[in-house]
């Protein structure tokens, strides 16, 4: 067991998804390169109709990251100064990144200290006559309990924007992530479910005149060519990276059914060797599917196990040490430590695990035996 606890894992082994699928990637960018059409271009067309048949959903637009998503998003619903955008103070820092960057103000929420998501309590507690929006974030992969969130936009006639970067494939009542509010925000960044060679993000809407807006706004608002309706940006997704994606899309499930194999694999052996008093694992609700982006702890003494876990070599990572009202470029909105307790006692026990599709059985024993033993000492 010894020999077996310095047996290093890493938290993500992407040449271990890479090698299987060379051959076929490679071919894919060697196609893009002998056509000579690197940016939009049928590549792109092609991925988009890809992922829109498999998300169920009328319009899926590539572009250039997932934080360009939600950006493009605010832009093409017209959100800016003036504007609140009402969001979780708990992800990653492009969510409320991209609500200032329009000029917007972000009203933070605490999370379902459960599910670590937004708080639909909360959402309804914000709402004022300034509220433009609603940015749930599917985190972890797991979704947001999307019902009370859109009966609450809709009783507000407020727009409902799905940060789904985590959460490509995880379902809430059946309805795919990214479909369910106004516009979904996916991100293909490498260590995602569904991961590019490099960035890249998508958007994802039912309504045909935000489709529109949206394609208009990721090629600097020109149509036709250097004629500019609207001030847009270069979101433009490269052919490349689609070539890539396409690729994967189709193995998508299968290791959606093997992180979830992992994830219940996990369970039984926390249980098995009696961590479970002292560890907290993840909770799926029943009428949800998670495809575990991220397989999330809480312990406390988090930084010494950690450290001890390092020593072993057992990759690990904190999503997210610090909330969103506690970052120092938000301190002009006013907040202090305790205003949103579940976030921050969240932010301070929360150690993500390794989860990867290729994770070997052998492996997660390596890591639950290596955890037991940092939590020995």
């Amino acid at each position: 067991m010894t020999s077996a606890i310095r047996t290093p894992v890493k938290l993500l082994d992407l040449e271990a998804q890479y090698q299987p699928l060379r051959a076929e990637i490679l071919a894919a960018i060697t196609r893009v390169c002998d056509s000579q059409r690197f940016i939009l271009g049928p590549e792109v067309e092609a991925l988009e109709r890809e992922v829109a048949a498999h998300l169920g959903v009328s319009h899926a637009i590539t572009v250039s990251s997932g934080t360009d998503a939600l950006l493009a998003a605010l832009m093409a619903l017209g959100i800016g100064p003036g504007d609140d955008v009402i969001t979780t103070t708990f992800s990653f820092f492009a969510t409320a990144g991209a609500i200032s960057r329009v000029g917007a103000r972000p009203v933070f929420v605490d999370i379902d200290p459960i599910t670590y998501n937004l708080d639909p309590a909360g959402v309804r507690a914000a709402i004022t006559s300034r509220t433009r929006a609603i940015m749930p974030v599917h985190l972890y992969g797991l979704c947001a309990d999307m019902d009370p969130i859109m009966d609450v936009a809709h009783g507000a006639n407020v727009a409902v924007i799905e940060d789904a970067a985590q959460a490509i494939g995880a379902t809430y009542k059946s309805k795919p992530a990214g479909t369910i509010g106004t516009i979904g925000c996916f991100s293909f960044f490498p260590s995602k479910n569904l991961g590019a060679f490099g960035e890249g993000g998508l958007m994802t809407t039912n309504d045909q005149a935000l489709a529109t807006e949206i394609r208009l706004l990721r090629n600097h608002g020109a149509e036709p060519k250097y004629f500019h309706k609207r001030i847009g940006g270069n979101f433009r997704l490269d052919a490349l990276q689609a070539a890539v994606l396409r690729v994967k899309l189709p193995h998508l499930d299968r290791w959606t059914s093997m992180r979830q194999r992992n994830a219940e694999r996990y369970q039984q052996l926390f249980e098995s060797t009696g961590l479970t008093d002292v560890i907290t694992l993840p909770t799926v609700p029943p009428d949800r599917s998670h495809i575990f982006n991220q397989y999330v702890i809480r312990l406390a003494e988090r930084g010494h196990v950690r450290r001890l876990l390092d020593d072993r070599g057992i990759g690990t990572e904190i999503y997210y040490p610090v909330p969103f009202h506690l970052q120092e470029c938000f301190a002009s909105l006013g907040h202090r430590r305790g205003d949103f307790p579940h976030a921050e006692a969240a932010a301070d026990s929360v150690l993500a695990l390794p989860i990867y599709p290729e994770l070997t059985a052998e492996q997660q024993s390596t890591v639950v035996a290596a955890l037991a033993d940092a939590l020995k000492n």
